[in-house]
């Protein structure tokens, strides 16, 4: 979606360079549209802190999330935040900035919106149109470089297969969808954007301590993780292994303890093992896959 509102130009406060989660945190929330498709209230905002300083953003109000059988009703938006946060300790800037505040429907998640070329006011020309990195293809067209994950039918009754890239940027995301135990990773919710950065948005199911990964982004199945990627997840173990840690206690704002546990035995098996994990038999991959 992108509202037919003027893009706002951000710029620092005077004096100060404002992180996107201070913004997100201090700035008032002008709802501009909602996003129809959304499973749960997701709402396009303007956060504005001064007449220099704005910031484009989702807002889902905890009043907005549909209740769930197997995740605790009103955790969805601390999830998010969790995920975030697990994200930026490990230096890895795969999810937007994501804070849990008040706004105009109550307290919930707000996360800074990622530009790419979809909802740009400046999209590509068709000639530049590409597969997306992960995307639906014929059998016979898999592009170079792509990995096929599942062979499915369309609604039409024709064969295609389910693809992602074979990109470093979207191998990071995979590794950290294992460590987040990311209950619904489909591929509406990689976007690229104009940055040149991969981020994963809806995290909303994640950091449940029974194991429920479904992700579209198997095509690493049983390989090696890359090196530099093992060292960050041990680094993050050790800090979560710490229970006096700040980041420790941040989590705790947002889920359980036994959740935290969870997570840390799930960086220290990814750590140790150096691999990623196979499919489990049972539903690995979230429907439908976008």
């Amino acid at each position: 979606m992108t509202p037919d509102v003027p893009r706002p130009e951000s710029a620092p406060e005077p004096g100060r360079d404002r992180s996107d989660s201070e913004i997100l945190s201090d700035a008032e929330l002008t709802i501009l549209g909602r996003i129809p498709s959304a499973s749960n209230a997701t709402l396009v905002c303007d956060a504005v802190l001064d007449a220099d300083t704005s910031l484009r953003c989702v807002y889902k109000p905890v009043r907005g999330e549909v209740p769930l059988w197997d995740f605790p009703d009103g955790t969805l938006a601390g999830r998010e935040v969790a995920s975030f946060l697990i994200s930026d300790a490990l230096g890895w800037d795969t999810i937007p900035a994501t804070v849990h505040r008040d706004g105009p429907l109550g307290p919930g998640m707000v996360q800074r919106w990622v530009e790419t070329p979809d909802n740009t006011d400046h999209p590509a020309p068709e000639s530049d149109a590409r597969i997306d990195l992960v995307d639906l293809c014929p059998p016979d067209a898999v592009p170079v470089g792509f990995r096929a994950v599942l062979r499915a039918f369309d609604p039409y009754g024709e064969p295609v297969v389910l693809v992602h890239a074979d990109d470093p940027r979207l191998q990071r995301m995979a590794v950290l969808d294992v460590i987040l135990n990311n209950a619904d990773r489909k591929g509406g919710h990689v976007l690229e954007g104009l940055d040149g950065n991969v981020y994963g948005i809806d995290h909303g199911i994640c950091l449940h301590e029974e194991d429920k990964l479904r992700t579209v982004l198997w095509g690493w199945a049983g390989e090696a993780v890359p090196g530099h990627l093992v060292a960050e997840i041990a680094e993050l173990a050790e800090r979560l292994e710490t229970d006096a840690s700040a980041l420790r206690e941040q989590l705790a704002r947002h889920i359980t303890s036994d959740e935290i546990d969870a997570l840390t035995i799930r960086a220290i098996v990814v750590a140790e093992s150096a691999t990623m994990p196979h499919p489990p038999g049972h539903r690995p991959i979230p429907w439908p896959p976008f």
